[in-house]
């Protein structure tokens, strides 16, 4: 039986084209469960690379990693801790958590004291694309580092649009209000910190 996908087809060949794009080594342009994002492989550093040389900004600025299902979170940190599951089930936006101990992706995500901002994506589309690849996917903002966040496709700099190596084409016409995630930094001993609410 064909599974059923809550796209069309114009979606889900969007989504076949930026997997293989990614599993290239390729950036993608995307949208995903906040704003329009910028997009690799999370385990290709030199994808990564491109992405940070794009944005023009230092790489000791980590970016965030969207997965596709809690159960993703386990494959990249040395421990969850349980609060973290409290968190997303609670959340009623979407919420990046900065998880101490990451591993498995590449080096050059991770920050200097060993701690990645993840977000499991609620958005089905993007999710869809994190659980094909079966690693995380970058998700950074796409504008160059000092301007203004897009937070639609049609605000998103020609200069951006240039350097990806393939745009996604959905939802480039919607205009549904979007807004960054809230970010709460996860100590090892369960301390709860707010970085962006």
């Amino acid at each position: 039986m064909k599974k059923q996908h809550i796209w069309d087809e114009h979606a889900e060949a969007a989504l076949r084209e930026a997997v293989k794009v990614m599993r290239a080594g390729g950036i993608i342009l995307y949208p995903t469960d906040t704003v329009w994002g910028i997009g690799c492989d999370a385990t290709n550093a030199d994808a990564v690379q491109k992405i940070y040389e794009l944005k023009q900004r230092s790489d000791s600025k980590s970016m965030l990693v969207l997965v596709g299902s809690e159960g993703m979170l386990e494959g990249i940190v040395e421990s969850c801790p349980p609060v973290a599951y409290q968190l997303i089930e609670a959340a009623v936006r979407p919420l990046t958590l900065i998880l101490d101990d990451a591993r498995h992706v590449a080096p050059n995500l991770i920050a200097a004291d060993g701690s990645l901002g993840i977000r499991v994506s609620r958005e089905a589309w993007s999710a869809e694309l994190c659980r094909r690849m079966h690693v995380p996917v970058v998700s950074t903002s796409a504008n160059i580092s000092g301007e203004p966040t897009p937070h639609f496709f049609d605000e998103i700099s020609d200069t951006v649009k240039q350097r990806v190596d393939y745009i996604v084409d959905y939802r480039q016409n919607d205009r549904t209000p979007a807004e960054p995630s809230e970010i709460l930094k996860l100590g090892r001993d369960g301390e709860i910190r707010i970085i962006r609410s």
